[in-house]
């Protein structure tokens, strides 16, 4: 199998220029995929257009990474409605320095003589002049050729400024100078991109005579039509702060199983007669979410590492009842408040109370969680209540012991209600 073989069978390809299969099958190439620094994180609707230089870097290819130090200055018009907001330059650089970072964890994993090399577009064109770049380089595309591109044309009646206007002039001269000084032939990127790369193929041609290629995957999207990589909570962050590890984890575990098939293919390295064995497994008991535990391991070991993983697996089995008390005791604030988002909270008063409650009262009277001292004699006779993941008798107590970080308790009734006290 070749690269373009292994693309094709995962879905991965939406647009290629004439010539580009026959180049990448008969002899090594340098190429890229830029990104520009809108956020001091990638998400995961970046990920697929790196995975397709992930896969290039597999097969043996040459890989380059471009973070738009310069780009992000301008903005791109693809995808959007409205003008987008210019940053600081002291936001872009600290963007710029976060996902480098995140660019060489990603694409760092392939072994031999061909690691990736990352640029800054900002480092060639920071001396340039502006009457340099309009006589040497806009020349070359005319107005009514940028006017044609889909980024410029679905903008034309709210309108768009010059600044973006010229993004893709800007991106193409990229794709220029890649070729020029490093021989990059080809660009890589979601399918919104294919007018800004393809302007850099022509200048390519107009400017060097030579022949630059363009490549792209297509967007993804959910099975019902809505955009991919957003939750109630925005979008779904590469960035352990932004998005947990745990919460990362469960977006991919929360696929239905259409998009689990289809997601296990873009964003995983699984060959392909593993895969289809698990689709298999998967159709002959879908209630085991085979295919989603798998998808949500393996990107969760690309993005984050094992260790992660492992956490996010533990954490997990808390929110059904499964977890241990020292995996519970092990959570930080936010992940407590992340996993148990949702379940009914109730406040206890810390003052007042000496150095220990009695369970009873601590169900009923000071938290709520139960309706009277009946009821929760009657729980806990029945052994139905758990504190901190373990059963609590009817003699029990509360101390401040069972303050997980000094400030929460969760409580579960059953085997399916939880609820978490909140002290202050």
């Amino acid at each position: 199998m070749n690269l373009i073989d292994e693309l094709r069978w995962r879905g991965m390809i939406h647009d290629i220029t004439p010539g580009a299969e026959e180049k990448l099958a008969k002899e090594k190439i340098a190429g890229y995929i830029g990104v520009d620094p809108t956020s001091d994180s990638l998400h995961v609707g970046n990920l697929a257009s790196l995975m397709l230089l992930v896969h290039f870097q597999r097969y043996g290819h040459q890989p380059f990474a471009l973070v738009g130090g310069a780009t992000g200055m301008v903005g791109d018009p693809s995808g959007k409605s409205e003008e987008r907001n210019l940053l600081s330059e002291e936001v872009l650089n600290h963007n710029v320095a976060a996902i480098q970072k995140q660019l060489e964890n990603l694409l760092c994993h392939t072994e031999g003589d061909n690691p990736v090399t990352i640029v800054n577009n900002y480092d060639w064109f920071k001396d340039m002049h502006v009457l340099d770049f309009l006589r040497d380089v806009g020349k070359h595309l005319t107005v009514s050729y940028m006017m044609a591109k889909d980024s410029v044309k679905s903008r034309l009646e709210k309108g768009i400024s010059f600044t973006e206007f010229s993004y893709q002039l800007i991106q193409g001269y990229d794709f220029y100078h890649l070729h020029k000084e490093h021989n990059c032939q080809i660009q890589f990127g979601g399918s919104d991109q294919w007018g800004n790369i393809v302007a850099g193929t022509e200048l390519i041609r107009r400017i060097g005579g030579g022949e630059g290629f363009a490549f792209t995957c297509p967007l993804i999207t959910k099975a019902d039509g809505t955009k991919f990589g957003k939750t109630a909570g925005g979008s779904v962050w590469l960035d352990a702060n932004k998005t947990s590890p745990y919460q990362f984890y469960q977006f991919w575990i929360n696929a239905s199983d259409e998009d689990a098939k289809k997601y296990i293919r873009v964003f995983t390295l699984l060959d392909q007669e593993t895969i289809l064995d698990l689709e298999k497994q998967h159709d002959e008991a879908p209630h085991q979410r085979l295919l989603q535990k798998t998808l949500a391991k393996e990107v969760t070991i690309l993005v984050h590492d094992e260790a992660a993983y492992e956490k996010a697996v533990s954490t997990s089995q808390l929110l059904f009842g499964k977890g241990s008390k020292e995996a519970l005791a092990a959570l930080s604030d936010q992940e407590i408040l992340e996993i148990f988002e949702g379940v009914p909270t109730f406040k206890l008063d810390k003052k007042g109370h000496g150095d220990s409650l009695d369970v009873v009262d601590f169900l009923s009277d000071h938290t709520g969680i139960l309706k009277s001292k009946g009821e929760a004699r009657r729980s806990l006779k029945e052994n139905s209540i758990s504190i901190n993941m373990e059963k609590v008798k009817l003699d029990g107590t509360i101390t401040a012991n069972d303050l997980l970080n000094d400030r929460f308790i969760l409580v579960q009734k059953g085997k399916k209600n939880k609820f978490l006290v909140i002290a202050e």
